[in-house]
């Protein structure tokens, strides 16, 4: 499973690399919004991404969506590549300082995480691809300082994701209702999700 396009060169760097057999090397660097949001915006628009809740938004909008991920210390976003082609945007959050914290409790080191996989090039989905992935973002996850826990929360409907989670070992936890946020720099409408978890330790 591939994108469909390329980014545009960045100069950032990633934070982590790693070779998988059989698979390739995957990297995750940090999301840079004026170069990749025009690829964020043709993936985030496909009907394939409705559970990622930015179905409409302008390329503008999501530009600015990742600047304020850019700015913060506790929310991150990685360009995933695979063999230097991007295939997915990855995304790290501090349970602590997220919406989710007002709907479960939250415990030291937990670790939120979203994952958006690109479009297929031959439009078939390849095997084992999201879940070589997964394997990738596990590994990254657990070598981050204080990290103990990895929480997911997909939308409750997306059976995709949830049963792709369980595959990775998360254990599924309950349904719960992410509150919506709408600040001048940010808007996130509210969400039905359900929890799932994957202890580290």
């Amino acid at each position: 499973m591939t994108s469909t396009g390329t980014a545009a060169t960045s100069a950032r760097q990633p934070v982590h690399t790693q070779d998988v057999e059989g698979f390739g090397t995957v990297t995750l660097t940090p999301v840079d919004p004026a170069v990749d949001s025009a690829l964020l915006h043709s993936w985030v628009c496909e009907e394939r991404a409705r559970f990622w809740g930015m179905n409409g938004a302008s390329r503008e909008l999501v530009q600015e969506i990742y600047e304020d991920v850019d700015r913060r210390d506790t929310h991150h976003a990685y360009l995933v590549r695979r063999d230097g082609e991007p295939v997915a945007l990855f995304q790290s959050y501090d349970c602590a300082e997220d919406r989710v914290s007002e709907c479960y409790e939250v415990q030291p080191g937990d670790i939120g995480v979203h994952l958006l996989i690109g479009p297929a090039r031959s439009g078939v989905a390849e095997e084992g691809f999201s879940a070589a992935l997964i394997s990738v973002f596990i590994t990254y996850v657990r070598s981050l300082p204080g990290t103990r826990r990895i929480v997911g929360e997909p939308d409750a409907s997306n059976a995709k994701a949830l049963a792709r989670l369980e595959r990775s070992g998360f254990t599924l936890g309950p349904e719960i209702d992410l509150p919506e946020i709408d600040l001048p720099e940010v808007h996130l409408p509210a969400k039905h999700a359900r929890l799932a978890f994957l202890p580290l330790t």
